[in-house]
């Protein structure tokens, strides 16, 4: 499937169907006055969060969408109906902006959740709503009230519990792929990753989806490379797993690379707990894999952790400091022995 993030679509709700102006007809009825009944209202236009999608790609083949026109009132006093509802199905995440593709109008978090954007016109009064003492034959009705029409922005940001940042070729899509059942495109040139990617992973019976974005080179905040428009797909995360890989020349430099690309983006993404890693560990060893390791410390002020998803090495324990962070709990004791052990071992 696809990968679509960002759409424009028209919508339209229906108009009011009209009121009718009939009289009453009955033989032996001398006076039957007026049973025009009143027109039907206007369909709605909805947007709901759907399971089982997480593109907008649907809204690249077809961008207008109409509701139906409520039912025009007729004689006996019988009303219309109300016109069909529209409904735009769309992932959980999607953010719906006006024209200006600024202004927020809702915000679909949750799957089942439904707004409507724009209301049907209301039906219109049919003759027989006009009778009174002193009209007793009013021959007017009212037309329905034309229905609302404007563009939205239709916005996807994946909602996932972790995210994977990087230079490009860091091993992100490679490390989504080991510890889920993910399947992205992997390979030894730059910019491999063109789209988000999602996977599910699984550590101690606990489950958390994590996310992988293309990934950023500097001056991404001003559209070099990429650009950093899919960093709105780890917006909503609770932390990120930062990769620096081992076979950087200057590791330190790459990591400060990313964390000034993700402040320069702001949107609260640079203040979110960050899990450092020097990924692809098993294609260095000894004096170069302590000194990397030590520098990369020195770059990021924590302890990195030391990453192959060749070998597995520390996997493991970052699938638990991911968990922790996630579920807004310390590290577990096993996880924090390990990782000393690794320190020692570097």
């Amino acid at each position: 499937m696809k990968f679509l993030d960002q759409a424009k679509v028209y919508v339209r709700s229906g108009d009011g169907g009209a009121g009718s102006v009939s009289f009453r007809r009955e033989k032996f009825i001398e006076f039957g006055g007026p049973d025009g009944g009143d027109g039907g209202r206007g369909g709605d236009v909805w947007i709901e969060g759907v399971a089982g999608l997480n593109t907008l790609i649907d809204y690249r083949y077809q961008q207008h969408f109409k509701a139906k026109t409520g039912m025009h009132g007729m004689g006996r006093n019988r009303n219309g109906g109300k016109g069909a509802d529209v409904t735009l199905k769309v992932p959980a995440g999607t953010q719906i902006f006006a024209e200006d593709n600024e202004t927020l109008i809702c915000d679909i978090t949750e799957v089942g959740e439904r707004h409507r954007i724009a209301a049907g016109g209301n039906g219109g009064f049919g003759n027989a709503y006009f009778k009174s003492s002193v009209n007793q034959a009013p021959r007017h009705a009212n037309p329905g009230l034309p229905g609302e029409e404007l563009t939205i922005w239709l916005r996807l940001k994946l909602i996932a519990d972790a995210g994977l940042v990087g230079l490009p070729n860091a091993g992100k899509s490679t490390f989504l792929a080991s510890v889920t059942r993910a399947r992205p495109k992997i390979a030894d040139y730059p910019f491999t990753t063109l789209h988000p990617g999602l996977g599910v992973a699984k550590i101690d019976d606990a489950e958390f989806v994590i996310a992988d974005i293309p990934g950023l080179i500097e001056g991404a905040h001003e559209g070099v490379g990429i650009g950093d428009r899919f960093l709105g797909h780890v917006e909503r995360t609770a932390t990120l797993l930062h990769l620096v890989s081992a076979m950087e020349e200057n590791v330190g430099k790459a990591y400060r690379t990313v964390r000034r690309e993700l402040e320069a983006y702001g949107h609260g993404i640079a203040d979110k707990p960050e899990i450092v890693a020097l990924s692809q560990i098993d294609t260095i060893a000894g004096e170069d894999r302590a000194a990397k390791l030590a520098e990369l410390r020195e770059a990021a002020g924590v302890e990195p952790l030391a990453l192959s998803a060749v070998s597995g090495e520390g996997m493991t324990e970052a699938l638990r400091r991911m968990r922790a962070e996630i579920a807004g709990l310390a590290p577990s004791d096993e996880a924090v022995a390990a990782d000393g052990a690794a320190a020692g071992n570097a």
